[in-house]
């Protein structure tokens, strides 16, 4: 695949960590300004390393910067054995450029049997994207953290 121009996706590395998880909390907060996501960033950072990182794979979207430095604005992560993609966070600043396609578009090659996830269903603007991916919703739960009602969605080839 193309990146959109300016954009580079590369492999994780463990020098990743911080700004990964301060990415994260970011772009989580954005998406839910009435939750206090700082509360749980230890949980996060340990689910993260527990969970996460052992198991998955983690791709990494950068943007060019001036002065040829390049700044992390998202990243994916994807379990190819599952299918699961746990987390696609693009920074908000950069909704809309092109970098969650092309973070999705490398999950599809990391994992091209298929891939499966779970969204809010009180998150339209992320069901909406995942829909223009190809993504269906094909079964319904909730969140064994937060009790939110989520949809799962799907995507195969």
């Amino acid at each position: 695949m193309t990146h959109p121009p300016g954009i580079s996706l590369r492999a994780y590395r463990a020098d990743d960590e911080d700004a990964s998880v301060t990415l994260w909390l970011r772009t989580w907060q954005a998406t839910y300004p009435e939750i206090d996501f700082a509360k749980r960033l230890d949980w996060w950072r340990e689910r993260w390393r527990n969970e996460l990182l052992p198991s998955a794979d983690v791709v990494i979207a950068e943007a060019q910067g001036t002065g040829g430095n390049h700044g992390m604005i998202g990243f994916v992560t994807i379990d190819a054995d599952t299918l699961y993609l746990d987390q696609l966070v693009v920074a908000p600043e950069h909704w809309g450029s092109g970098a969650g396609l092309a973070l999705i578009a490398e999950a599809r090659r990391i994992s091209p049997s298929g891939l499966d996830l779970d969204v809010n269903v009180d998150n339209a603007r992320a069901i909406a994207f995942y829909g223009k991916c190809g993504f269906v919703v094909t079964g319904a739960g909730k969140n064994p953290i937060t009790g939110r009602p989520i949809h799962r969605m799907s995507w195969r080839p």
